[in-house]
């Protein structure tokens, strides 16, 4: 008796130990991403203008996407017309044209890429036209080229182009996924049979974890059950948001979508407002700029949604920019979002948001018709009045102020984005090259 007792008492403590360890999971997983700006350099109101308070709550915790995911989706650019020649030549083109070394490190296989129907095993399969291969292959290819590979599936019964969904099959399609040696899962939203969101992108995430194998979970579920209240605990990044399409429009449109649930991304997990469409020929280079910096700015997923095969120098210029690229990485991983508007319909805007060493990112985002010189405060921003900045622009790769006071103004064409990091006089900043 006296041993079970001794049996219970020591179970008992390790139960416990095993809670309060969790505990301390839990708090560090929650702990707000903004606790050391509180000194002399910001406002008090700066903690509400970059609220982080919704972020971390029992977020997902597979070690994956500390920072947004990079890389390319195949979807925009190519839709159906995929195969595995065109998934290989992306591969090589993202190394050759050092995009890979920028950290483009998803090769993302969209719909289209599996059979009709499954097998007679229930299993899904490859299209023998286009995938003859098979995905086992093309994953080696492009683990070959120091890549990842990224595979599509559906929350329902069929994909979006009906080929077979994943609903109900989850553990096999994961596992399928697995042993092919796919790293990322982009999974739709389209006959999902009525049934809830919060029901059907459970049970995948599950699966995923199951196969013991580290896969990117990125829930397409296109913002309709507002998934940043709660994708936070089931997948790596969450769709807030429609398509997006090649035009200013609609490129407009989501970013503003996306900017409402600001509060709720950090490491770990992610807004998505849908891939880039920079380099597809909707939309001036001005207009694909201004894409790029917010996209970068608001931490969304870079996924390139051109052919990255037959780029012009503009888009690859775009593309390619390392003092951007450095804003959404960062490692302070905090959204930036619009802060201060002015103009026709608030058409003159500026987008922060903070970032390592005590800097912040600014945008200043001309959405008129015609050119407007815009304003960021000290105020909107989150600095104090008196605090001396060094301005950097990142697109002419330089610093253009040494010493702002108060204000920032800049005149910026039409449908364009300027993007800056201030630097507070008190802050160490080394610049990117």
């Amino acid at each position: 008796m006296a041993k079970q007792i001794q049996n219970k008492t020591l179970l008992m403590h390790l139960l416990i130990l095993f809670l309060y360890a969790s505990s301390l999971t839990v708090s560090a997983r929650i702990a707000p991403l903004l606790q050391n700006y509180g000194n002399s350099i910001f406002r008090s109101s700066f903690h509400t203008i970059y609220d982080t308070s919704n972020y971390g709550l029992l977020h997902l915790n597979n070690g994956l996407a500390l920072t947004p995911q990079m890389g390319w989706n195949s979807w925009n650019f190519f839709a159906c017309n995929i195969n595995e020649t065109v998934i290989k030549e992306t591969a090589d083109a993202l190394v050759s044209t050092g995009l890979a070394e920028l950290g483009y490190n998803y090769v993302n296989i969209d719909d289209c890429w599996s059979s009709v129907i499954r097998n007679l095993k229930g299993d899904l399969v490859p299209d023998r036209k286009t995938f003859p291969s098979g995905i086992k292959s093309l994953a080696d290819y492009v683990h070959g080229k120091g890549l990842k590979l990224g595979i599509y599936s559906d929350a329902g019964a069929f994909t979006c182009q009906v080929r077979p969904g994943s609903i109900f099959h989850e553990n096999d399609d994961a596992d399928l996924f697995a042993s092919w040696g796919v790293d990322y899962l982009k999974y739709d939203n389209c006959y999902n049979l009525g049934i809830p969101p919060k029901k059907r992108y459970p049970p995948m995430r599950d699966a995923l974890n199951d196969t013991g194998r580290k896969i990117f979970y990125s829930i397409c579920e296109w913002g309709v059950d507002d998934p940043a209240l709660w994708a936070g605990k089931v997948g790596n990044s969450w769709r807030t948001t429609n398509d997006i399409n090649d035009t200013w429009a609609s490129m407009t449109s989501i970013a503003d979508l996306n900017d409402k649930w600001a509060a709720y991304a950090g490491p770990g997990g992610w807004n998505d407002p849908d891939m880039l469409e920079v380099g597809n020929g909707g939309m001036t280079y001005q207009e694909y700029r201004a894409h790029f910096s917010i996209w970068a700015l608001a931490k969304a997923p870079l996924l390139i949604g051109c052919d990255v095969r037959n780029m012009t120098a503009e888009t690859l210029e775009i593309l390619s920019n390392k003092e951007v690229i450095a804003i959404n990485q960062d490692s302070l991983g905090v959204q930036g979002r619009k802060v201060q508007v002015a103009g026709i319909d608030g058409c003159a805007q500026v987008w922060a948001g903070p970032l390592s060493g005590n800097r912040l990112a600014i945008a200043l985002w001309n959405r008129c018709s015609k050119v407007a010189t815009i304003t960021a405060s000290w105020a909107s921003v989150g600095l104090e009045s008196g605090i001396h900045v060094s301005v950097r622009d990142l697109w002419q790769h330089k610093v253009i102020k040494g010493d702002a006071v108060s204000s920032f103004s800049a005149q910026v064409d039409s449908h364009d984005a300027h993007l800056y990091i201030f630097t507070p006089s008190t802050a160490s900043y080394s610049a990117q090259a």
